[in-house]
């Protein structure tokens, strides 16, 4: 969490991430410790996930905004939830769970609405969901949260009847191929007729094919912006007919232009939390290497309550 349009600061905020990652299918996780010499208010950008957001601090924690909506302290954040800000100021620590569509299906149930939407997390979870922060902010240190927080996603996600494997199947192709894949061919995949996958698809992860195809094609040319690569070649690379489609896909899922995009403070973060899942090589005949914009700081290993 980092104030809108500056550069990461090292001094603000400490990165753990788990070592190993996280053994559970189409989840990861990463803590935060903020420490911001003023108000935080930063602009989230959409990402192809359902996004939980655990708020561990102590005292006035983390707000959310979205639509002249408010909410406060954990919350689940839908795909493609709009215009949405996170505000808080001074010292806070926040644990990140990002699911994967299939993944949060099978956690929340396929008919959960959780396309667009921002949500408390007690909303959601009911009971659960506050048994869940105080055991993790009763751990001792980030590894145990991460312990934690994966045996409850784990009980969680034995509980629900998994989405059907064509839907995972063809979520799975969109994603190894950054949304660059036709709807048509995924149907004859899976052996179903297009209309027939756009209504499974969309009834269970909450989101049409084509939207999902979008948003990953959207996401890796954030991050190839992100990473300092010019928009002509970022739109060339990320499937885009030139770079005025590049500008419009832009704007319609981060309401930013390119360039605005570029220097987002949530995604400087992401290299550095989720170096598995940012693009770290641009798919051009030179090879050449992107940049990570942070260092990965050492785990968080102390008693939550030091700060």
């Amino acid at each position: 969490m980092l104030p809108t349009g500056t550069s990461p600061d090292r001094a603000w905020v400490d990165v753990a991430i788990p070592r190993p990652p996280v053994g559970l299918p189409g989840v990861s996780m990463a803590g935060f410790r903020h420490r911001a010499p003023a108000s935080v208010d930063i602009a989230m950008v959409a990402y192809p996930s359902v996004t939980l957001l655990v708020d561990l601090s102590e005292g006035e924690g983390v707000a959310y905004e979205t639509h002249g909506r408010h909410e406060h302290g954990s919350v689940v954040v839908g795909l493609l939830p709009g215009d949405l800000r996170m505000t808080g100021r001074g010292v806070g620590e926040l644990l990140q769970i990002r699911l994967e569509p299939v993944a949060a299906a099978t956690l929340f149930g396929a008919s959960a609405e959780l396309s667009g939407t921002v949500a408390a997390l007690e909303d959601v979870w009911g009971r659960d969901a506050g048994r869940a922060e105080d055991r993790l902010r009763a751990a001792s240190s980030w590894d145990e949260r991460f312990t934690i927080a994966a045996d409850i996603l784990g009980r969680r996600l034995g509980a629900h009847p998994p989405v059907a494997p064509e839907v995972a199947h063809a979520w799975r192709r969109m994603l190894t191929s950054r949304g660059r894949v036709r709807i048509d061919g995924l149907a004859d995949e899976v052996g179903w007729s297009r209309k027939r996958l756009w209504s499974r698809f969309g009834s269970q992860l909450g989101i049409t094919p084509k939207r999902a195809a979008r948003l990953l094609r959207f996401d890796h040319a954030a991050h190839l912006l992100a990473a300092g690569h010019a928009a002509a070649r970022v739109a060339a690379e990320s499937g885009y007919v030139d770079q005025s489609h590049l500008h419009r896909e832009v704007t319609t899922f981060a309401g930013l232009t390119p360039t605005a995009l570029a220097v987002a403070p949530w995604l400087a973060i992401d290299d550095v939390a989720w170096p598995a899942s940012s693009p770290t090589q641009c798919p051009a005949k030179d090879g050449e290497r992107l940049q990570r914009r942070l260092p990965i700081l050492p785990d968080l290993d102390r008693p939550s309550s030091a700060h």
